[in-house]
C-alpha cells in the first residue's frame, strides 16, 4: 500500500516541478513565468489540484532531510537551545550552536549555500508561493471538481483549497516564530504581478493569516484519515491550540486542543503493538518503528506522518537525516548494523542536561529510547556517555536518541548516508501538553496535571500533582516526550524563556543574547529586494 501512495506521490511531485519551483533564484518572491502555461494544463480538475497537494505535503518533509547542508534542515530550531547543540561543527553549525561571529544574514542554512541552493526562509517562501498558486487557481469556475453533486464537487474544492492553507500557515508559523516580522503575501506571483519591493508585516499580521488559514482547514479537513496524503483536521486544531497560545488566547488554546484530545480516533500508544510487539522494548517506542508508523498500521497516536520508501532510487520518496543528523559516527569501535542503529555523522546532539531530567524508570530514558551502548566489532559492549564533562565537540561516544533508527535489511547498505524510513511529525502527546499549558495559564492546575500525568504515566515516570505544574515542568516535559522532534527553538520563542533556559542548561551556548531570539534575515533576500528597503533584524 505504501508503494502505491509513494508512486502516486512521485508523480505528484514530477508533474507539479514546475509549481514548487515557484521562487526564481535570482528574485525574492518571484515565480517563472513560463510557468503559467504549465499550470493552466494542470489545474483544470480535482486530479490535477490532487497531485499539486500531493506536490505540497513534500515542503514539509523537507525539514528532515538536507536541504542545503549535511543535517536536518530543522537543526534551525534544534540546537543553541537548552536540550541541543552541535556535535560536529561546521561554520553553519557552529554559529547556531554556539552563538558566534558564524550566525550571520550570510550563513549557508539561512540564507543559500555556494552552488546556489536557496536556504530555510525561501525554501518557507516557495511553500508558500505554491500554496497561493493552488488557492487562486481553485477560485477558476470552468474547473472541473469531479463531484457526483454539486454538493460533493464543493467539498473536493475545500478540502483541496484546506491543504494548501493549512501548509501556507506550517509555513508563516516558522518564519514568524524564527525572523519575526516578515512579508505577508496571500496571492499567486506570476510575471505580471512579480514585486522586488517588499516589506516586513508585523508578527500580529502574520499571526491573524494564520488563524484565517487554520480555521478555513480545520473546517473542511476530514475528521479523520488514515490516507497519509490526505491530512486530518486534528493538524489544523493542533497548530490552533499553539496559535492561540502564542496570541495570549488560553481559553481558545483550551478549546482547540480538546477537540484533538477528546477526539475518539486519537488515542496515546499505551500498549505494545506491531511489528516488534514480540520483541524487548516499550510502548512509547513502537510508534517510531518502521511498520508501526502510519495510522493505518496501528499507530493511533500520530496525528501527521511522512510516508517514505525504502526502495533505492524510487521517485518520489525524499530521503531524511534524523538519524544521519542525530546519531554519532560510532565506525571507530563499532559496526554499521540493524542492532547500532544504522550510520551516522553526528552533526546534532542531545544536551546533558536533557538527559538528566529523567527518572531512572521512565520509558523514554530506557535503553530502548536511548542509545547507551553500542556493540562493537568484537561483540563487546562499549557504553556511551553523556556526563556534562564529556560535552565536547566530536565526542563519537555521545549518547543518543533511538527514534531514528533505521537502516537497510541488505547488509551491503547498512552504511547508506540516509534513511528512507516512515516517521511520526505530529503526536498526540504534544497537544495534550500544548493543553495543559493552555490550562495552567487558566489557573486550572489539577486539569493540567491530569493531561500531563497522561503522558507521563504511559512512559512510567512518576505523576505529579497540581502544585507542581508550572510553565518550567510543561517546557522539561516536553524535552523529556519531544526530544529531537520538537521545533525547540520556536516553543521557547513562543513562550518567552528561549535565552534564560539556553543559559542555564546549555553550557555550549552560554554566548546567547537577547537579540538572539530573532534569526536574521537571509543577506540574499534583503539585496533582492531592490524597491524598498527591507531592514536587517537588530544585532546582525
Amino acid at each position: 500500500m505504501i508503494f502505491k501512495q509513494m508512486k502516486k506521490f512521485s508523480i505528484a511531485a514530477m508533474a507539479s516541478i514546475a509549481l514548487l519551483g515557484g521562487c526564481n533564484e535570482a528574485e525574492f518572491l518571484r515565480e517563472n513565468p513560463k510557468d503559467a502555461i504549465y499550470a493552466e494544463n494542470l489545474f483544470v480538475d480535482y486530479t490535477g489540484f490532487r497531485m499539486a497537494v500531493n506536490a505540497l505535503l513534500d515542503f514539509p518533509r523537507q525539514e528532515r532531510a538536507d536541504m542545503i547542508q549535511s543535517a536536518e534542515l530543522g537543526t534551525v530550531w534544534k540546537i543553541g537551545v537548552d536540550n541541543g547543540w552541535a556535535n560536529t561543527e561546521l561554520s553553519w553549525t557552529r554559529g547556531l550552536s554556539r552563538y558566534s561571529v558564524d550566525l550571520n544574514p550570510e550563513m549557508q542554512l539561512i540564507n543559500r549555500d555556494t552552488e546556489g541552493r536557496d536556504g530555510l526562509f525561501l525554501i518557507l517562501y516557495r511553500a508558500i508561493s505554491s500554496a497561493n498558486t493552488i488557492i487562486s487557481r481553485a477560485e477558476n469556475a470552468a474547473v472541473d471538481w469531479q463531484g457526483a453533486s454539486p454538493q460533493q464537487a464543493e467539498a473536493n474544492k475545500n478540502v483541496i483549497v484546506a491543504h494548501a492553507r493549512l501548509i501556507r500557515a506550517w509555513a508563516y508559523r516558522h518564519l514568524a516564530l524564527t525572523f519575526g516580522a516578515v512579508p505577508l503575501n496571500t496571492e499567486e506571483i506570476n510575471g505580471l504581478t512579480y514585486r522586488n519591493d517588499w516589506q516586513r508585516n508585523s508578527v500580529e499580521e502574520i499571526q491573524a493569516q494564520i488563524l484565517e488559514d487554520l480555521t478555513f482547514a480545520e473546517a473542511h479537513l476530514p475528521e479523520h484519515s488514515t490516507d497519509v496524503l490526505v491530512l486530518p483536521r486534528a493538524v489544523a486544531q493542533h497548530y490552533l491550540a499553539e496559535l492561540h497560545l502564542w496570541m495570549g488566547n488560553p481559553a481558545l488554546a483550551e478549546e482547540a486542543a480538546l477537540r484533538v484530545a477528546q477526539n475518539p480516533n486519537y488515542a496515546l500508544i499505551t500498549e505494545r503493538y506491531g511489528v516488534r510487539r514480540q520483541e524487548p522494548g516499550v510502548p512509547f517506542m513502537d510508534q517510531f518503528h518502521q511498520g508501526n508508523v502510519l495510522p493505518s498500521q496501528g499507530n493511533t497516536e500520530a496525528l501527521w506522518v511522512f510516508p517514505n520508501s525504502d526502495v533505492i532510487d524510487y521517485l518520489g520518496a525524499r530521503a531524511n537525516s534524523m538519524r544521519r543528523s542525530w546519531t554519532p559516527n560510532y565506525s571507530a569501535y563499532a559496526p554499521y548494523t540493524p542492532e547500532n542503529g544504522g550510520r551516522g555523522i553526528g552533526r546534532l546532539a542531545i544536551t546533558a542536561w536533557a538527559f538528566s531530567i529523567y527518572e531512572p524508570q521512565d520509558d523514554r530514558f530506557s535503553e530502548f529510547a536511548v542509545r547507551k551502548a553500542y556493540t562493537g566489532y568484537d561483540g563487546e559492549t562499549i557504553e556511551t556517555t553523556m556526563a556534562p564533562e564529556d560535552m565536547a565537540i566530536n565526542n563519537n561516544r555521545w549518547a543518543s536518541t533511538r527514534k531514528w533508527d533505521w537502516t537497510y535489511t541488505d547488509p551491503d547498505l547498512w552504511n547508506a548516508t540516509h534513511s528512507f524510513n516512515d516517521q511520526p511529525y505530529l503526536r498526540l502527546a504534544e497537544t495534550y501538553l500544548l493543553l495543559a499549558e493552555a490550562q495552567l495559564a487558566l489557573g486550572k492546575t489539577a486539569d493540567a496535571a491530569t493531561w500531563i500525568n497522561r503522558v507521563r504515566q504511559r512512559s512510567n515516570a512518576s505523576p505529579i500533582g497540581a502544585g507542581e505544574v508550572t510553565l518550567d515542568f510543561i517546557l522539561d516535559e516536553r524535552s523529556r516526550e519531544l526530544i529531537t522532534e520538537e521545533h525547540r527553538r520556536e516553543t521557547l520563542v513562543r513562550t518567552g524563556t528561549l535565552v534564560e533556559r539556553t543559559r542555564r542548561y546549555n553550557p555550549i551556548a552560554s554566548n546567547i543574547q537577547d537579540f538572539h531570539t530573532l534569526l536574521p534575515i537571509p543577506r540574499y533576500v534583503i539585496d533582492a529586494n531592490t524597491g524598498r528597503r527591507m531592514d536587517q533584524n537588530p544585532g546582525y
